[in-house]
């Protein structure tokens, strides 16, 4: 199972792969923004993508309508500190697949993952 995890901050990557790891997830590659993100994407063999909202050059939002377009299928978890219902709404509707709101616990992300995995 290999992760893509997109995020403009290097801690918040390694705490999410840190996560990953104590969950039992090891295969993660990463990128600083949505630019990136694609990047890593269209390397191949991405089971997942875990993607922030907030970042320079390509925020989360115009990511996922990207990666959409290349794949309508893979899960992809927004992971952010909009925490507002209309935010909320409007990653759904770009595509996302479940949505975490920062902070989480291991036991959240371990449950939304388990959930957009199952489909």
């Amino acid at each position: 199972m290999k992760f893509l995890v997109v995020d403009d901050s290097l801690t918040m990557r390694r705490i999410i792969k840190n996560t990953l790891s104590k969950i039992g997830y090891t295969d993660v590659v990463e990128g600083g923004n949505g630019v990136e993100g694609l990047e890593e994407f269209d390397k191949g063999g991405i089971n997942i993508v875990l993607t922030d909202w907030n970042m320079p050059e390509m925020d989360g939002m115009t990511f996922v309508t990207k990666l959409r377009e290349k794949d309508a299928n893979v899960p992809i978890l927004m992971i952010t500190t909009n925490a507002a219902k209309e935010d909320v709404l409007e990653a759904f509707k770009a595509g996302v697949s479940d949505y975490v709101v920062k902070p989480f616990t291991p036991e959240t992300l371990k449950e939304k993952i388990d959930s957009v995995l199952k489909g």
